[in-house]
């Protein structure tokens, strides 16, 4: 009989150990889990909650806005005047700290976006700059501002977030200058054959800052002094803001200060070379008077926003009618035909968002459609392009940016999402033609042989291409996507189709290379499928005309 024993006390031991280790590891990845969960919901909650705060504080201060800006129109006496204007600027004030508000909370939540389209840097600037013309006068300070002209004439980027960075530095220099200037420039420090690097400065002689607190002026809710709020006003987020702004578009901000002699803000921005035409709807259009027989349906339910809505189109000269909600306008929508629809989103028995989607799933109205927001979080602009809407604009509505939208996207040639009969298709086609064949005449030389071959050729080769760039989407083959959509970009330009849908498939190419902005992809995959529908259509036709011609 052979016994053989053996000590496991300490092997037990360690299997316990790491039985309980294991426990408690799982248990504190559920902790984990739970709390990541927690955090999300805080930050949702948290822009739930400054979305609902935005509209509820906007929609009044549209109101105050809007009515101060058409009674400073009216004969008015001095004193009258003076406190309607510091109603306007103390109104101004309030909008400028909500929009702060909302753009820390869009950093923070990783939601700031920067688009990429043409605009006219140097007209885009000036323009900009006239917002400060009365006050500048009032505070007898001169404005400068020098221009580069070595700058290229377009450029692509984000003029709206150039605008916020530019406007304010150089609302803090009007802030803190009592005596001198303000110079505002931009100037080229770098060009290749696909990009410029610019340097923007705005540069003041007012109070200054001291070496000591310069490190801190680009925090959050900070100021140079604790007597700068008591003095100058503010909350200290505009620097801030231009740093979150500037920063993540891969620029660099710095800042030079003398006490009592001035300051310096300049900051360095990459922009991308384009051959493309500057939007439209970029440019400040003058109120001109001129464009009548527009006929407008405003979809508002608060009582005040309708009559200021009435006011400002009446003195544009255009034909409105109100509607309280979304289903009213669907039926004033069956009843009569309207050339731009302003849609409030928050509404009654159907929003803005409903109205949309009916109008164009259901009546199949390719009606332009333009957003009035109090909410002008990325979310909620995401879902105006998602469900078809144009364009939008952000209460308090801005008169000349509301005239400026409607005349360009009355102008610009709208893009057929849903087709209708064949009789509406060809009364659009025969209004709008996105197809333009003088290009392939040049290149053919005319000859109607070549011309039918390569009509043909992109006819047969473009459906399927659509259909595999809407299907790769469908599956996230991104390599697919990148691949189907640079065989699509040389037929634009052969076919005469805008430089803007070129400009549009090469971004699909570069979010399918990093696979960001899904929305905003979809959004542009079907913009090029409406476009190609459309072309193939009208090629159809000219081929037909080109045989029959040539029999």
């Amino acid at each position: 009989m052979v016994v053989v024993a053996r000590d496991i006390t300490e092997q037990k031991r360690i299997e316990k150990e790491f039985t309980e280790a294991k426990i408690f590891a799982e248990l504190a990845t559920e902790i984990a889990e739970e709390a990541k969960s927690k955090a999300e919901d805080a930050v949702k909650a948290k822009q739930q909650f400054l979305a609902n705060m935005s509209h509820e504080i906007r929609t009044p201060m549209n109101a105050i806005i809007g009515f101060t800006k058409v009674l400073l129109k009216t004969d008015l006496t001095a004193k009258q005047r003076e406190y309607l204007v510091a109603i306007k600027l103390s109104g101004d004030s309030l909008i400028v700290l909500i929009n702060d508000i909302l753009d820390l909370a869009k950093v923070d939540a990783g939601k700031m976006i920067f688009e990429e389209i043409p605009f006219k840097m140097e007209a885009s600037i000036s323009a900009m700059l006239h917002l400060f013309e009365t006050k500048i006068r009032e505070k007898n300070l001169e404005l400068v501002k020098e221009y580069d002209d070595k700058i290229p004439r377009v450029l692509l980027g984000d003029p709206v977030r150039l605008h916020q960075i530019i406007l304010n530095l150089v609302s803090n220099a009007v802030k803190f200058t009592s005596k001198g200037r303000i110079t505002v420039s931009a100037r080229l420090l770098e060009e290749n054959t696909d990009n410029v690097n610019i340097e923007f400065a705005v540069t003041d002689t007012g109070i200054g800052i001291g070496d000591n607190k310069i490190k801190k002026i680009f925090e959050n809710f900070q100021q140079a002094s604790s007597d700068t709020s008591r003095l100058y006003g503010g909350t200290g987020l505009g620097l801030a803001i231009v740093k979150q702004l500037v920063e993540p578009q891969g620029g660099s901000i710095s800042v030079k200060s003398r006490i009592n002699e001035g300051s310096t803000f300049s900051f360095i921005l990459n922009f991308k070379k384009t051959n493309a035409e500057a939007d439209l709807d970029m440019e400040m259009a003058e109120l001109d008077g001129e464009s009548k027989n527009i006929k407008v349906l405003v979809v508002e339910d608060i009582a005040l926003n309708q009559l200021l809505m009435k006011t400002l189109l009446d003195d544009f000269g255009f034909e409105r009618d109100i509607a309280a909600n979304g289903k009213i306008a669907i039926e004033k929508l069956q009843a009569k035909s309207y050339d731009v629809i302003l849609m409030d989103l928050q509404m009654p028995e159907m929003n803005g968002f409903e109205a949309t989607e009916y109008i164009r799933n259901k009546l199949n109205s390719t009606i332009p459609i333009i957003a009035l927001t109090a909410d002008v979080t990325t979310v909620d602009l995401a879902k105006c392009k998602a469900v078809g809407m144009n364009d939008y604009i952000a209460k308090p509505v801005d008169e000349r940016l509301l005239y400026s939208k409607i005349m360009s996207i009355i102008k610009k040639p709208q893009l057929i999402k849903n087709s209708g009969s064949q009789e509406d298709m060809h009364i659009i086609n025969k209004q709008v033609k996105c197809i333009d064949l003088e290009y392939l005449i040049h290149r053919t030389k005319a000859d109607p042989k070549l011309m039918i071959e390569m009509i043909s050729l992109y006819l047969e080769q473009t459906p399927p291409l659509v259909k595999a760039m809407k299907q790769s989407l469908v599956d996230k083959d991104w390599k697919l996507l990148h691949s189907v959509v640079h065989k699509m970009i040389p037929s634009f330009s052969i076919m005469g189709i805008s430089s803007d849908f070129e400009n549009m498939a090469k971004k699909i190419q570069g979010y399918a290379n990093t696979r960001q902005q899904s929305d905003l992809i979809h959004d542009m995959a079907l913009q090029l499928e409406n476009v190609c529908t459309q072309a193939c259509k009208e090629l159809e036709i000219e081929l037909s005309m080109i045989k029959k011609t040539n029999a």
